[in-house]
């Protein structure tokens, strides 16, 4: 079988993996539906029964969305950055936009107490933390972009970004000391990160953020395919590479961001999707590593929402740790297989 015969096959087989994830993801939970109903739900015909109905269309079915945009956007994030930097181990997360969403969302939960009522009532709302989340990657994506502009070395802006979530940690860490229980614990479901919460219109402005980031990363395939074999060699190419870094940062920061705000920091998938894709396709080819990362990332998300429903239980796991449990053994892996290299 020759490689463009195998990449279809391997295309095929993901895109009917994430069709069945995606069936699979909605008929599973406390209450089983049929396949069979799920299918005919989403294909317009309504479900046999009302209740399945209801469920579907206002909580598995948003909650399926918000995992396959989750995946997708951390993913294709993740290759971004690791392309980039030329770090296998670095993530969607290293320029420190989740540290500025937690921070946000830690002035507005944990700072609560010191607001006037009716203003820490409408910050305390879904949307208000949506808000101090979006408020605080954004503000510390600004900063990381007003630095690179200064900085010629792409490491030292992988060394800033570390340093604004060094930074932001510390002061989440001042504000949990002084925190109440109740604040606390409020602050803790948020961190451990939440698909089932987004609205429709959630959903909609979500998918809106990941349709921009993976337009300008699909944009940027071309010189992430020059950054390979390093800066130099992308710059004999004529690559505007100043440029090309400032669109791959920005497209990072709204897809990072973004997920961030609406479904709280998810971890590992940005970091451990883009080497199963790159094993998968045995290549280092983003016209081919982007589609598969979005496919795989997606199946994935999916995969790990449907585990932390836990199928035939009320009991519902942290997305979060369920995604560490996936991703800890592919980094630990990585680590190791990175040493054996060496030596």
């Amino acid at each position: 079988m020759n490689l463009r015969n195998r990449n279809t096959l391997l295309f095929t087989i993901l895109t009917l993996a994430l069709l069945l994830a995606l069936l699979l993801n909605i008929s599973l939970g406390s209450v089983s539906i049929p396949i069979k109903e799920v299918f005919n739900s989403l294909t317009g015909t309504t479900a046999s029964k009302e209740t399945w109905e209801y469920i579907i269309v206002n909580y598995r079915l948003p909650k399926a969305i918000a995992a396959i945009l989750v995946g997708m956007g951390l993913s294709i994030s993740g290759l971004l950055m690791q392309t980039l930097f030329r770090n296998p181990l670095a993530g969607p997360y290293v320029l420190g936009l989740s540290s500025g969403a937690s921070l946000g969302v830690a002035i507005v939960i944990l700072g609560a107490g010191f607001l006037p009522p009716f203003l820490a009532s409408i910050l305390l709302s879904s949307y208000g933390i949506i808000l101090a989340s979006s408020a605080g990657s954004f503000l510390v994506f600004l900063a990381v972009l007003a630095i690179s502009r200064q900085l010629r070395d792409t490491m030292a802006i992988l060394i800033v970004g570390l340093m604004f979530g060094s930074l932001t940690s510390a002061i989440v860490g001042i504000l949990t000391y002084f925190s109440t229980a109740e604040q606390l614990q409020k602050f803790t479901f948020w961190s451990l990160g939440n698909l089932g919460n987004l609205s429709w219109p959630s959903i909609v402005i979500l998918s809106i953020c990941v349709a921009i980031g993976l337009l300008l990363s699909l944009f940027s395939i071309k010189p992430l395919n020059a950054l390979l074999l390093g800066e130099n060699y992308a710059r004999s190419l004529g690559l505007n590479y100043k440029k090309s870094r400032l669109i791959i940062i920005f497209a990072t920061s709204i897809l990072a961001g973004s997920i961030t705000a609406f479904a709280g920091p998810i971890a590992f998938i940005g970091l451990a999707v883009p080497h199963i894709a790159k094993m998968v396709f045995q290549t280092s080819s983003h016209a081919i590593l982007f589609w598969s990362t979005i496919l795989i990332g997606a199946i994935i998300m999916l995969v790990c929402d449907t585990i932390s429903q836990v199928p035939g239980s009320d009991i519902t796991l942290p997305i979060n740790a369920v995604t560490s449990i996936f991703g800890a053994p592919i980094v630990i892996w990585l680590l190791v297989r990175k040493r054996k290299m060496m030596n």
